[in-house]
């Protein structure tokens, strides 16, 4: 008999500014972040080819802003995917700030260091 799969678990990098989802202790992907005073703002989501399809994404955005409500910041979701997901989500909308292009300013800014 095959042992079932580990949950995947998400754990939050901050020296490296991402959130990362492992599945049997391989790094299956990440979400971006940068800090912006109180805001979180999430630019780039991934997952490995060999991860993809099965709902891996989904669970990282979600713990990745459970955590960001946790820590008491707010989401910025410059990120596509981070986005829809937010509009399938309302129960983060109290803790959601608009993209602004003084934030994709900020942001790029941020990124070129």
């Amino acid at each position: 008999m095959t042992q079932p799969a580990a949950a995947p678990t998400v754990r939050r990098v901050h020296a490296k500014h991402r959130y990362e989802i492992l599945v049997d202790s391989a790094k299956a992907g990440l979400t971006a972040y940068r800090d912006r005073d109180d805001q979180r703002v999430f630019y780039h989501t991934e997952i490995d080819d060999a991860f993809a399809g099965q709902g891996l994404a989904a669970t990282l955005v979600q713990q990745a802003l459970t955590d960001v409500r946790a820590y008491g910041k707010r989401i910025v979701p410059v990120c596509p995917y981070v986005a829809k997901f937010l509009r399938k989500h309302e129960e983060f909308a109290d803790i959601t700030d608009p993209v602004t292009p003084e934030v994709l300013q900020w942001l790029e800014a941020e990124l070129r260091h």
